[in-house]
C-alpha cells in the first residue's frame, strides 16, 4: 500500500507536488499493467528531483516491482562508470560487457540485460544526478532513452539540464515530442506551501525541528563578534512565510538550510541567520558540490563569497591573488558547475543561490576569511566603494583592534539604521565593543549607545535598551545637556513602547525642565526629539491635552525642512483629533499630508512612523482613501521584527478602515498578525485591542452558531487591552461594545461602555464618541428603556454636531431611527434609515450601509410597504455578499420571513414598537437565549435543539434556566405566552 501522506514522508522537497506525485502514481500503476515507460525528472539543484525518485521507488517496490538505483559521480575517471555499477546493482556476472569494454554493442546488451531482469516482476532503474555521467555512460543512456527494453520497465532519470550534456538532452528532448517520455519538471515552492512548512514542521523526518515553529525558539549565541545578541525568534506568521518564500526562492532545499539556520529577514543578505552549526549540519549537499571542484575554483569562489554578490572576476583575482587569468579559468569551472551565473550585464557574476554564497564562506578557513576580508575592504576603500559595501568587510575585522574598521562600522550603521536597524544594531554592538575605554565616559561613545538603543528599540529588543540607557543615565552629569536630552528622550520612549507609561511621563518631565522657554529656532535636534518623545508618551496614555502647547511650539520652532517637522506636525494632527479638536486637526493633517506626499520613497519608507501618525489622524477624520495610502505606505518599510511596535500600530488601523470599509477577510488576517506581533513583543494593549477587531470581523462573517465563542474571544482582549490604562484602552471599550451588541447582549453592551467610558461616556475616544453614544441609545432601546434610549440619542446628536464628523452624525441619526420605529413613527424612521443608508454607501461603507437597511425594513413596509422593504432587504443581501457579511445575510433572511406578521390590524404598529413597550425582563434575554427560547417554545425536545445550535444538551438546559428566570416562568409550558410579544421582534 502507498503511504498516506507521501509528501509528509519524503520531507519539504513533496510539499506542493502533488501534480508530481500523481504522476508517479500513474506510472507505478502502469508498471503494474505490464506497460513500462521513460521518466526525466529535471529542475535546478535542490527543486526535489532526488525526493521525486525515492518516492517512486518506494511505491514501486510496495506492488512487488523490482527497484535498482545508480548514481552519477563528478570524480569518476572510469568510462561507463553509472553502466557499470547498474550492471553490479544487477549482478549481472555473465552479461559480456561486464568484465569487457563498452564497446559499439554495449547498448543492445544493457538493454537486453534490462529486460530480463524486469520481465518477471517489473523493474525501475532509477538513475540520479545523471548530469555527471562521463560521455560512455551518458551515449549509453541516452540509447535507452531512445529504445528502452519491451515491456514492463521503468527507466527513470534525474539530471539538471545546465549541466547535462547534449547528446542526453537531444534524446530526452525528442522523446518528450514523440511521447515517449514523461517530464516532470517541479516547479519552485509556492507560498501555501512555504506556509504548510513553517506550520507543521514540513516533514516527519530528520528536518522535522528545523522546520517547525519551535526550530525559532532558542536565542542565538551571545557573541557579539559571529552572532548578534540575543536575537529575539523571528514571528513565523504570513509575512515571515512570503519573506522566506522569497528569500527560498521557492528551493525546497534552499529553504531547508535557511529555516535551520534560523533565518532572520532583518539581516538577510547579510547573514542567513545565527545558527551556524544548523547551517552546516542541512547544507551537506552543497558542501559535498563545493569539494568537488579544484582548489582555484574552490579559493575563488570562498573570496566571492567575502565579497558579496555580485562580484567581478577582477576583484576575485585581486582578493585572491591567484591572477586574472587562473580566475577566469576557476570561473569557467564554477558556471560549468553551475555554482555561480554571469549576469546579463556589467560583466558581473552571482551565485546560482545566495545561500550558497553563505555556505561558501562558512566553509572557508578562518584565516583566508580574515586575509581575504582585509584585502576587499582595503580595495573598497581605495575604490571608493559605498559604506554599506565596507562596512560588510569591516564587522569582520574590527576584532582586531582596526580603528578604520570601526569607523566604517559607525557608518555603515548610520547608512543603514533607515531601512535595516537590525544590520545597524549588529554593527553599533560591534563598534562598542572595541572602542577604547577611559576613565570617563565619551561624548562618541554617548553617542554610539544612543544609537544602539535606536537601533535596539527599532527591532523589538527593549530590554536590552532600557539596560543601556539606564546604564547611561547614572553618568548624566558627565554629559552635555544635548546629550542628556537625547537620553532622556530614548528613555521615555523605551518606557513607552514597554506599556510603563508611568515611569515615561516621569523620565521626560524631568528632562523637559532642561529645554529652554520659550523655545530656541531653529530648534535643536535633542529638543525636538525629546518634545516629540513627550508628545507620544502623553498621545498613549489618553492625556495628549498635557503636551499640545509646547508639541505646537516645537512644530512652529521647528525648520521647515528639518527632519523633525514631518514627526512634529503629524503628532500635533493625530493628538489633535484625539482632543476632538478638528477645526484645527484637519487643517494640519492637510499641510501635514501635503509634505509626507512630496517626499520620494526613499525618504518616506525611512519615517513610517509619521505615516503611521497620519494615517491614524486620517482614519479618525473619516479621510480613508487618505488614511489607506499612507498607512499602506508606511507598511512598507516594516516587518515583523523590524519597527515591529511601529508595525503593530499600522496594523491595527487597517483594520479599523478593513472593517468600516466591508474588507472583512482582509481584516482578520491583518488583526491576526497585529495580535501575534504584539503578543511576542509583550505589548498587552495592543493585542487585546486586535484580539477584539478579530472578533468584530469574524462576527460578520460566521454564522450566529459562532456567537458566543467569539463574544468570549472579545472578552479576553478587552481583559488583556484594559491592563494599560491609555488610548488603546478606550479604543478597546468601544469595540468590545459593539461586539456584545451585535452578538445578543445589549444589556451588556451598556455595561461596557458605562463602567469603563464614564457616565456619558467622556472617557471614551473623541473623534468617535457619537458613533458609541448611539450604540449606548439603541442597545437601551433593547433593553427596554425608551427614555435612557432617548437620552443617550440627545448627547450623540451634540457631540456629532460639535465635532462635524459626516459619518459620525450618520450613526447618530440611525439610533434616532430607532426610536422613532420604536415609537411607531415609521414615516420618520424610514427616512432617516434611508438618509444614513445612502451616507454610508456614498462614503463606501458597506456593512453599515447593508446593515442599516436590514434594521430599517420593518419601518419601511410599515411606511410604504412589502414591496420598499424587500426591495432594501435585497439590496442589504447584495451587500452583504460583496464583502461576505454573512451575519447581515441571515439577519436580512429572518427579518423577510418576519414582515407579513410585523403588522396588526391597523398596520401601524410592528414589532419594534413591541419591543419598545416589552418588559425589560423580557427584552433582555440574549441572541442565544432568544434562539433557544423560540425553539423550546415550537416544542423542540432538549436534543433536538442542541443538535439545531451544535451545542450540548447541558449548555441547552444551562440556558433555559436562565431563560425561566428572566422571565419568571415556571417551565418551558410558559415559553409560548411569555415570547408572545417578542417572538417575531427583529434585531435593532
Amino acid at each position: 500500500m502507498p503511504p498516506k501522506d507521501p509528501a509528509h514522508q519524503n520531507g519539504a522537497a513533496l510539499v506542493g507536488r502533488h501534480t508530481q506525485i500523481g504522476c508517479l502514481s500513474a506510472v507505478v500503476q502502469d508498471l503494474t499493467d505490464g506497460r513500462g515507460t521513460v521518466l526525466e525528472v529535471t529542475g535546478e539543484p535542490g527543486i526535489g528531483k532526488t525526493a521525486l525518485l525515492a518516492l517512486l521507488a518506494e511505491r514501486a517496490a510496495g506492488t512487488g516491482a523490482l527497484v535498482a538505483r545508480a548514481h552519477a559521480a563528478r570524480t569518476t575517471t572510469q568510462p561507463g562508470q553509472v553502466i557499470r555499477e547498474v550492471l553490479d546493482v544487477l549482478d549481472a556476472r555473465d552479461s559480456p560487457i561486464a568484465h569487457g569494454g563498452l564497446g559499439a554493442g554495449a547498448g543492445a546488451e544493457v538493454r537486453s540485460v534490462l529486460g530480463r531482469w524486469a520481465a518477471r516482476q517489473g523493474g525501475v532503474l532509477v538513475l540520479d544526478n545523471v548530469h555527471l555521467c562521463d560521455e560512455e555512460s551518458e551515449r549509453l543512456i541516452a540509447q535507452l532513452v531512445r529504445t528502452p527494453p519491451p515491456g514492463p520497465f521503468v527507466l527513470a532519470l534525474a539530471h539538471r539540464p545546465r549541466q547535462s550534456g547534449p547528446v542526453l538532452r537531444q534524446a530526452l528532448e525528442d522523446g518528450v515530442e514523440t511521447g515517449s517520455v514523461i517530464r516532470l519538471a517541479p516547479p519552485s515552492l509556492d507560498l501555501p506551501a512555504i506556509s504548510a512548512l513553517l506550520g507543521d514542521g514540513g516533514s516527519r523526518g530528520p528536518q522535522t525541528d528545523t522546520t517547525s515553529r519551535h526550530a525559532f525558539s532558542h536565542s542565538a549565541q551571545d557573541h557579539a563578534y559571529t552572532d548578534w545578541r540575543a536575537s529575539p525568534a523571528p514571528v513565523v506568521d504570513a509575512t515571515y512565510a512570503e519573506q522566506l518564500h522569497a528569500a527560498s526562492g521557492g528551493n525546497p532545499r534552499m529553504l531547508r538550510i535557511l529555516v535551520a539556520a534560523r533565518w532572520d529577514p532583518d539581516v538577510w543578505p547579510l547573514s542567513a541567520g545565527p545558527d551556524r552549526d544548523g547551517m552546516r549540519r542541512e547544507a551537506v549537499s552543497v558542501v559535498t558540490e563545493l569539494d568537488s571542484i579544484t582548489a582555484d575554483a574552490a579559493l575563488s569562489v570562498q573570496v566571492a563569497a567575502v565579497l558579496g554578490d555580485p562580484f567581478l572576476p577582477d576583484d576575485v583575482a585581486a582578493v585572491s591573488e591567484l591572477g586574472l587569468e587562473r580566475t577566469l579559468a576557476a570561473f569557467t569551472e564554477l558556471v560549468e558547475a553551475d555554482l555561480i551565473r554571469p549576469l546579463s550585464w556589467g560583466g558581473g557574476y552571482v551565485f546560482r543561490h545566495p545561500v550558497l554564497g553563505h555556505v561558501a564562506l562558512e566553509h572557508a578557513s578562518p584565516s583566508l576569511r580574515v586575509n581575504s576580508h582585509r584585502r576587499a575592504l582595503d580595495l573598497l576603500t581605495t575604490r571608493g566603494a559605498p559604506v554599506l559595501r565596507r562596512a560588510r568587510q569591516a564587522e569582520h575585522l574590527v576584532g582586531a583592534g582596526s580603528a578604520q574598521a570601526r569607523q566604517v562600522l559607525v557608518d555603515g550603521a548610520a547608512e543603514a539604521m533607515a531601512k535595516s536597524p537590525a544590520v545597524a544594531a549588529r554593527w553599533l554592538r560591534l563598534a562598542l565593543d572595541h572602542l577604547p575605554a577611559g576613565e570617563r565616559i565619551s561624548a562618541p561613545r554617548v553617542v554610539l549607545v544612543l544609537d544602539h538603543c535606536r537601533a535596539l528599540s527599532a527591532v523589538g529588543r527593549l530590554q536590552e535598551a532600557r539596560s543601556l540607557v539606564h546604564d547611561l543615565l547614572r553618568h548624566q552629569s558627565d554629559l552635555s545637556v544635548d546629550l542628556r536630552l537625547s537620553a532622556y528622550a530614548v528613555c521615555g520612549e523605551l518606557e513607552r513602547l514597554l506599556g510603563r507609561h508611568q515611569e515615561a511621563e516621569a523620565v521626560v518631565r524631568t528632562a523637559l525642565d532642561l529645554v529652554p522657554r520659550p523655545l530656541p529656532v531653529p530648534l535643536p535636534a535633542p529638543a525636538a526629539e525629546l518634545i516629540t518623545a513627550y508628545g507620544r508618551v502623553q498621545l498613549f496614555r489618553g492625556a495628549y491635552g498635557e503636551a499640545r502647547d509646547v508639541v505646537r511650539e516645537a512644530a512652529e520652532a521647528a525648520e521647515a525642512g528639518g527632519p523633525a517637522a514631518p514627526y512634529l506636525r503629524a503628532l500635533g494632527a493625530l493628538g489633535d483629533t484625539q482632543l476632538g479638536l478638528l477645526p484645527e486637526a484637519v487643517a494640519e493633517v492637510t499641510e501635514c499630508a501635503r509634505i509626507v506626499d512630496a517626499l520620494p520613497d526613499a525618504a518616506a519608507v525611512t519615517m513610517p512612523d509619521v505615516l503611521a501618525m497620519l494615517g491614524c489622524a486620517e482614519l479618525f477624520q473619516e479621510r480613508f482613501h487618505d488614511a489607506y495610502r499612507h498607512l499602506e505606505r508606511g507598511l512598507q518599510a516594516t516587518t515583523g521584527a523590524t519597527r515591529r511596535f511601529i508595525r503593530i500600530n499600522q496594523l491595527v488601523a487597517l483594520c479599523h478602515l478593513d472593517q468600516l470599509t466591508g474588507r472583512l477577510e482582509s481584516l482578520c488576517r491583518r488583526a491576526g498578525e497585529a495580535e501575534l506581533l504584539a503578543r511576542t513583543s509583550g505589548v498587552d494593549e495592543a493585542a487585546g485591542v486586535a484580539m477584539i477587531l478579530r472578533a468584530t470581523g469574524l462576527l460578520w462573517i460566521r454564522p450566529r452558531r459562532d456567537t458566543d465563542k467569539l463574544l468570549e474571544l472579545a472578552g479576553e482582549g478587552l481583559f488583556l487591552a484594559l491592563r494599560k490604562r491609555g488610548w488603546r484602552a478606550t479604543v478597546a471599550v468601544g469595540l468590545r461594545a459593539h461586539v456584545q451588541f451585535l452578538g445578543g447582549d445589549p444589556a451588556g453592551c451598556l455595561r461596557t461602555l458605562v463602567e469603563e467610558g464614564g457616565p456619558r461616556l467622556q472617557r471614551l475616544l473623541r473623534a468617535w464618541q457619537p458613533s458609541l453614544l448611539a450604540l449606548a441609545s439603541v442597545a437601551a432601546l433593547r433593553c427596554g428603556d425608551i427614555d435612557a434610549a432617548r437620552d443617550w440619542a440627545r448627547a450623540g446628536e451634540a457631540v456629532a454636531e460639535e465635532l462635524g464628523l459626516p459619518l459620525q452624525q450618520q450613526y447618530v441619526r440611525r439610533a434616532r431611527a430607532a426610536l422613532h420605529a420604536a415609537e411607531g413613527e415609521h414615516h420618520l424612521a424610514a427616512g432617516l434609515f434611508h438618509e444614513a443608508a445612502e451616507s454610508f454607501r456614498r462614503a463606501g461603507l458597506p456593512v453599515e450601509h447593508a446593515w442599516t437597511l436590514v434594521i430599517g425594513a420593518p419601518s419601511a413596509h410599515a411606511a410604504h410597504g412589502s414591496q420598499q422593504a424587500l426591495e432594501w432587504l435585497d439590496t442589504a443581501g447584495k451587500a452583504a455578499r460583496a464583502c461576505g457579511a454573512e451575519r447581515i445575510r441571515e439577519e436580512a433572511a429572518r427579518v423577510r420571513t418576519l414582515l407579513p406578521a410585523s403588522c396588526v390590524a391597523t398596520g401601524a404598529a410592528v414589532a419594534t414598537a413591541q419591543d419598545a413597550s416589552a418588559p425589560a425582563t423580557v427584552v433582555l434575554l440574549t441572541e442565544r437565549e432568544r434562539e433557544i427560547a423560540e425553539l423550546a417554545a415550537e416544542g423542540k425536545r432538549t436534543k433536538e435543539i442542541a443538535d439545531q445550535l451544535f451545542v450540548s444538551t447541558r449548555t441547552v438546559e444551562t440556558h433555559l434556566g436562565r431563560i425561566y428566570r428572566k422571565l419568571d416562568i415556571p417551565s418551558r409550558a410558559a415559553l409560548p405566552r411569555a415570547l408572545g410579544r417578542v417572538v417575531h421582534r427583529p434585531a435593532v
